[in-house]
């Protein structure tokens, strides 16, 4: 179901159909990753104008499509200047994002303890991504954070999760190199 209509829509879940017909999240994603580079290379593929928008106290969500027979979503998130996520995951869904407008930073990290509801990560290197570019988080290898690395300009990504994603369990720093987890119910932002 097209969410925003946008130059280009068909064409963009075209190819996105046929990479998640693939038979494993490996397959899955590497297919996402090279199809959306071509997607956002695309001069005939625009994004609405509202997800150029940022919204002033969070990072902004709106879906630009769900799919009722793959059951992926397709989410574009418009990051203001230094606005970003803590340590998160993706609820063992398999996500690729790419940067279609600005630079994004991105940092993994890796579960290194738990213990007593608490959890220790490590990271796992910086990348500052830019506009063409895409990765892709796999199960367990799903914790990391992301934000706009910009004092003055917003930034554009786009993510395509397994499913709908509507929470994801967030950690926040509680000392000594330990977070506790926290659930948090995700929303879309308005499209006007």
């Amino acid at each position: 179901m097209l969410a925003l209509e946008f130059p280009g829509a068909r064409r963009f879940v075209e190819a996105v159909d046929a990479a998640v017909r693939c038979d494993c999240a490996a397959e899955i994603t590497g297919q996402l990753r090279d199809s959306l580079c071509r997607i956002m290379h695309d001069p005939e593929i625009r994004l609405p104008d509202c997800v150029f928008q940022s919204a002033t106290d969070h990072y902004a969500r709106r879906e630009l499509y769900r799919s009722d027979q793959h059951g992926y979503s397709v989410i574009a998130m418009t990051w203001g200047p230094g606005q970003g996520t803590p340590i998160h995951d993706h609820s063992g869904m398999w996500c690729v994002e790419g940067v279609w407008h600005g630079a994004i930073e991105i940092t993994p990290y890796e579960l290194v303890e738990q213990r007593d509801g608490r959890y220790r990560f490590e990271p796992r290197g910086t990348m500052n991504a830019g506009p063409g570019s895409a990765g892709s988080l796999i199960p367990p290898h799903e914790y990391h954070m992301i934000r706009n690395p910009s004092r003055d300009k917003i930034a554009v990504s786009v993510h395509i999760y397994r499913g709908a994603m509507t929470s994801c369990s967030v950690f926040r720093p509680v000392g000594d190199g330990w977070c506790e987890r926290d659930q948090r119910q995700l929303a879309l932002d308005r499209t006007h």
